[in-house]
This record gives C-alpha cells, structure tokens and sequence, in this order.
C-alpha cells in the first residue's frame, strides 16, 4: 500500500526521544485506517518497511518492531535478522495476519509468538479457519500495562479457529465467540525480549475501534518499556 504525503507527514511528527518504530507491511491488502494509532503520536517515530526491504538493516536504529505482514514460508537471511532482533532484547509487537507468517519456522511460532496459524495439518491438528463481520464482545482479564485505559469492549472484526498455542500463556484479552478460539491479546514466551500479540485487527471497522487503537499503542510503548499513561 502507498502512503499518501499528508500520511507520511503525520507519522513523522514526533517528540523528543521518541520509541522508534519498523512498521513492517507487505503480503496481504489492508485498509488505510490500520495506520490511525501511528498518526499525530508524538511518542513513537514510525517508519513504514514493505518487503522485501523490512527485515534489513541496522536493527540497533529500531527500539519496536510491530508486524503487520504476511509472509508464509521464512528464508535464512530473515530468520538470522528476527532471531537477532529478538535476542537483542529489543520489543515486538505482532499484529493480526501476521500471525500467519513462518509457519516452517518453529522458533518463532514456539518461543516467541506463542501461537501458530496453520494453514496445513500439523501437530496432529487440521488447518485452521477464519471468519470475516463478526460481532464480538471482548474481556479484558488481566490488568496490565498493555490494557491499561481499556475495560471490556465490543468490536467487529475477524477471528482465527483452530490455531496451537504455547501452554501457560499470558492472557491480556479473550473473547467467548464460538467461531474463535479464545485467546486476543497476549504476551509472547520469549525469555529474551518483550512481546505481545494481537489477534485482531482485520479492517477499518476494526481499526476504527478507539480500544484497538489503544491496545496497540499499549503494546508498543510496553514492549519499549515506556510509560502507557494515556496523553
């Protein structure tokens, strides 16, 4: 997607000694109002890297790392950049269908996402599934950093089924929807660097959610270890 300049514009304004966000795209079509929480917020620096250019670099000029691209299968060039960037301790934030992407990968569904997609059988579990325009009555049940300023919530947007999680995971958000599995919002297991994960996320009915908006901005500024107190 092409951001327009007047966007481009907006995520650069920043304050001094901003979080400096990679917001990585690329693989699969999304509205313009997923960028909403990264505009006129002066507390994070935010550039924009589609593929195949997101996962290079200087990892060091990033401080958060928020997923919001699909990429299915991993090569060894973007598997040696990620497990870097994670054991450099640096926050991750993993939004939506980006859930789906390194399947191949173990490490990553494992150790640090917490959770995998499957889109073939594995693990003795048949592919999982998504539905689109669901009604959905969120609960927060842990108070935390990443929830703070959020209580419980409705919102439309899409759900995952089927999905293998890591057991014991640290549950922020779940839903009771019979088309979902549960879990929302969580933090990732890794034991290196800070993550979260959000399941929703699909469209702009979405994205337009002012409690979507602020649990991903949460997740950011938590992941950085900064202070989430509204502003």
């Amino acid at each position: 997607m092409k951001l327009t300049v007047a966007l481009l514009f907006a995520l650069a304004l920043h304050a001094a000694d901003p979080v400096r966000v990679r917001l990585v795209t690329g693989g699969h079509n999304h509205d313009p109002e997923f960028y909403l929480p990264f505009i006129n917020e002066p507390r994070m620096a935010v550039s924009v890297e589609p593929h195949p250019k997101a996962y290079q670099g200087n990892p060091k000029n990033i401080d958060v790392l928020v997923l919001y691209d699909m990429t299915k299968v991993s090569d060894p060039k973007t598997r040696e950049w990620l497990k870097a960037y994670v054991e450099s301790g640096k926050g991750l934030v993993v939004l939506h269908h980006a859930i789906c992407s390194f399947e191949d990968w173990e490490w990553w569904g494992d150790e640090v996402v917490g959770a995998r997609y499957l889109n073939t059988p594995s693990r003795g579990l048949p592919p999982s599934t998504f539905f689109h325009d669901l009604e959905l009555d969120m609960q927060v049940v842990k108070k935390h950093p990443v929830t703070s300023g959020t209580d419980n919530f409705h919102i439309h947007d899409e759900t995952y089924k089927g999905m293998w999680f890591a057991k014991n995971l640290d549950l922020l958000v779940t839903t009771k929807h019979e088309k979902g599995d549960g879990p929302i919002a969580w933090l990732g297991p890794s034991k290196t660097n800070r993550v979260v994960v959000l399941q929703g996320g699909h469209d702009k009915q979405a994205h337009l959610n002012p409690n979507w908006q602020r649990l991903v901005k949460n997740a950011i500024l938590w992941s950085a270890q900064r202070d989430t107190a509204a502003r």
